[in-house]
């Protein structure tokens, strides 16, 4: 068996004994718990910028995760080496700065009882037989279907296919080791609009655990293309109070600024405006966030945690309610409170939504501003006050008027939350979290 054919069903078997072989050796040195992680990847990456090949790049990584426990005292190191003194000096190093850590009461692996049995197959790998060749020829074929949709494509900033395949495996000394294989490949362009002066740049992508459901190079560059030219005579707005839509794009990030809101490490840490949130009415009763590990082919699905814990489904929020955080097994014990099988963060979050599209919300609003990029990284998660550059489009009587640009949109979160009018049905579905175009009441949008 080649190194390569190696990274997929196949080697499981082969990564889970070099796991088993670091948690005997972890044992033998002394350590008195342990847990090891260990990922093998490969990957092809082809990027071409006006008609010629600007880069092909291969790689191929190893890593292994160590991480050993002294009573309550806990250790870490990592190496790309898999020979046995590799892992002997890797394990001595992990457990050498075990030795000199403080104690901590709150480290240590989970409850044996609720590691994870019986993996359910996921569909995660599927291999793309793309040669570079062929990754080039396709990243040309989209860069060329946008220069031809209009004569105001000047320029390209480059379009990029990439292809991923990589198994992971982790164990630990309760006796737990689980592994998995998975893909992913995209592809994703960015054109330049040039008008009157104006140059305006804008993209379009797809992503897929199977390459060969990609949306069309043909169509990616088409959308990238037409998403720039409409975006030229973008001009500010004045100053105003408004209800702002977030495409389903940008929706996917509000809502990932909640899932760091109720993420264990910050709620401990008391970097959270959602600590001691449990029990309060965030959202319209009308809305539910609720996770779902195990989707065949989910960008996120997972049949465990990174502490080996069995992953499930389950409601954060229901009826606008916020039910649960996102605990792992050491956040969980800094909170008094179990683990919810979120260690290493929230697998498919589904946001629910009615059966109106972007048109039928942007008639809703009237008169607004329709967000479809943002700037910068505007937010402080121990307040909640919010506050991003953004660009998009200027609506009334419920239909774009022209494009907008540098203005900054201003609220918080809370507030933003509770004022959530309608969730689109135009669901994202290129990312771990599934919303679709989100209609706010009211946010202050800063501009001339």
């Amino acid at each position: 068996m080649s190194e390569v054919e190696a990274i997929g069903p196949e080697g499981q078997a082969a990564l889970q004994e070099k796991v088993a072989r670091i948690i005997d050796e972890a044992r033998r040195q002394g350590a008195t718990a342990s847990e090891v992680s260990v990922s093998m990847e490969q990957g092809l990456s082809t990027t071409v910028r006006q008609r010629e090949v600007e880069t092909v790049e291969f790689n191929r990584d190893q890593g292994f995760g160590i991480t050993l426990y002294v009573g309550q005292r806990k250790g870490s190191a990592s190496t790309t080496g898999s020979s046995d003194e590799d892992i002997r000096e890797t394990v001595a190093a992990a457990l050498a700065i075990a030795q000199h850590a403080s104690e901590d009461e709150y480290a240590g692996l989970a409850d044996p009882q609720l590691m994870a049995r019986g993996l359910p197959d996921l569909e995660l790998f599927h291999p793309w037989a793309v040669t570079p060749e062929r990754a080039i020829e396709l990243a040309l074929e989209c860069e060329a279907a946008a220069f031809d949709t209009d004569p105001r494509i000047r320029n390209a900033d480059g379009t990029s296919l990439n292809t991923h395949r990589g198994c992971r495996a982790y164990g630990n000394s309760n006796g737990f080791i689980g592994s998995y294989c998975s893909t992913r490949h995209s592809l994703s362009c960015v054109m330049i609009a040039e008008a009157d002066g104006q140059m305006q740049r804008d993209y379009f992508y797809d992503v897929s655990r199977v390459g060969e459901e990609l949306a069309s190079p043909a169509s990616i560059g088409r959308r990238a293309a037409e998403r720039s030219v409409k975006r030229l005579g973008a001009r500010p707005v004045p100053t105003c109070e408004v209800p702002v839509l977030f495409s389903a794009e940008l929706a996917t990030g509000l809502f990932g600024h909640f899932l760091a809101a109720i993420s264990g490490g910050n709620l401990y840490r008391k970097q959270s405006f959602l600590e001691g949130a449990i029990g309060q009415t965030l959202f319209p009763e009308w809305l539910t966030l609720d996770e779902r590990p195990h989707i065949p082919r989910g960008l996120a699905s997972a049949g465990y945690d990174s502490d080996g814990l069995a992953t499930y489904a389950k409601p954060f929020v229901e009826h606008g309610r916020l039910l649960s955080y996102a605990l792992s097994t050491y956040s969980g014990r800094k909170l008094g409170l179990p683990s919810t099988a979120n260690a290493g963060g929230v697998h498919n979050l589904f946001v629910s939504h009615g059966d109106e599209d972007q048109a039928a919300l942007l008639r809703r609003m009237g008169r607004g501003l329709l967000v479809t990029e943002l700037m910068g990284q505007g937010l402080n998660l121990v307040t909640g006050d919010y506050s991003r550059g953004a660009g998009g489009y200027w609506v009334e009587n419920g239909e774009i008027q022209f494009p907008v640009q540098e203005v900054t949109i201003a609220g918080n979160l809370r507030d933003m939350f509770r004022q959530i009018l309608a969730v689109g049905s135009d669901v994202e579905r290129r990312s771990s979290i599934h919303s679709g175009s989100v209609l706010i009441e009211r946010m202050t949008v800063a501009g001339s």
